[in-house]
């Protein structure tokens, strides 16, 4: 039976080259403490010998790991998966590796998460929020930077990158009167959440630049299609002239674009539909194609991603921030409901 051959080691590059281990790692690391004849015999003996340095090492010589935590709470969630897609997509384009967590919205299970990561040696770690309500700190002392993303961190030293949520809802309605509404209503979701109660802050600035007012007042419930229906129809049967509604969800929309047909009007003819969060396969399938508000999630990805990254190599020129909440403005994806 054959027996396999050892791997090739740094100590026989340097027998090789005839050099010392030292010299000869310095060589390959492109250290300038080493000749330029030096160091072309030598990476010309490892290519010979077909020599892999141990990549652990090098980095740890280094300083670094070449790695980052991703530590969130909704794995499954559908915002949370976009940004962590997109934040492995530009760790990946610059050969970092990814660890990905899942906290399960248990504090006792994040923090034994965190230490893992930690005794990983990563570079850093961001953590993405399952609703953008803030969310307690992991604290200012940790041996790596952190980027939250998504959810803010209650602690205004740390850096949050979040999506804007009062710019969206001020974005949809913006939308609605420049197409012709001016009898205009907002259906939503949970009044518990952040992002239901932003909207509306939004909602409110863009309704008073145009000098209107809400038909009837805000509905709040949950974020489902049900609820969709069941408030259109009940706006309906009390403000019958209502030509523009803001559905703060595009579940919720779809169930508005439902209630109005079913009344006998015509989207977008006689009620346009304007919603939030462009969940494609909610928006696309809709009939008529549901117009939306995008915030961006997978732009927000590689922010944070690109922000963490530029901390761990300690890039002077365009150095990111190291603190604060930055909100990412949202984008109109209009299609035929309005």
């Amino acid at each position: 039976m054959a027996v396999a051959s050892r791997p090739v080691t740094l100590q026989d590059v340097a027998n090789r080259a005839g050099v010392s281990v030292a010299t000869a790692s310095k060589a390959l690391n492109d250290r300038s403490d080493v000749s330029s004849a030096t160091r072309a015999r030598v990476m010309q003996v490892a290519s010979s010998l077909g020599f892999a340095p141990n990549e652990l090492a090098r980095s740890l010589l280094a300083g670094r790991s070449s790695t980052v935590g991703v530590l969130t709470s909704d794995l499954a969630g559908r915002f949370a998966l976009p940004i962590l897609m997109a934040a492995e997509d530009a760790c990946g384009t610059g050969e970092v590796s990814v660890f990905l967590c899942d906290a399960r919205d248990d504090a006792d299970r994040e923090q034994h998460l965190l230490q893992a990561l930690l005794s990983r040696r990563v570079d850093g770690i961001i953590v993405v929020g399952s609703r953008t309500d803030a969310r307690p700190s992991l604290g200012r002392h940790l041996p790596v930077p952190i980027v939250y993303a998504y959810a803010p961190s209650d602690n205004p030293d740390d850096l949050s990158l979040v999506t804007d949520n009062v710019g969206g809802g001020a974005l949809a309605i913006r939308h609605l009167v420049e197409r012709g509404c001016r009898r205009i209503a907002h259906v939503t979701g949970d009044p518990g959440y952040g992002a239901a109660t932003d909207r509306v802050m939004g909602v409110r600035q863009a309704m008073a630049e145009a000098g209107l007012e809400l038909v009837g007042d805000v509905m709040f419930h949950e974020w489902s299609g049900r609820w969709g229906r069941e408030a259109t129809a009940a706006l309906l049967r009390e403000h019958p002239d209502i030509d523009g509604i803001f559905a703060g969800s595009d579940q919720v929309a779809r169930g508005v674009i439902d209630a109005v047909r079913a009344s006998g009007r015509a989207v977008p003819g006689d009620v346009a539909v304007i919603g939030f969060d462009n969940w494609e396969i909610l928006a696309t399938d809709a009939e008529p194609a549901l117009t939306t508000v995008d915030l961006n999630l997978d732009i927000l990805g590689r922010q944070a991603a690109r922000h963490l990254l530029g901390s761990r190599v300690g890039t002077v020129a365009d150095q990111p921030p190291t603190s604060g909440v930055h909100y990412l403005p949202p984008r109109l994806v209009v299609r035929d409901s309005t």
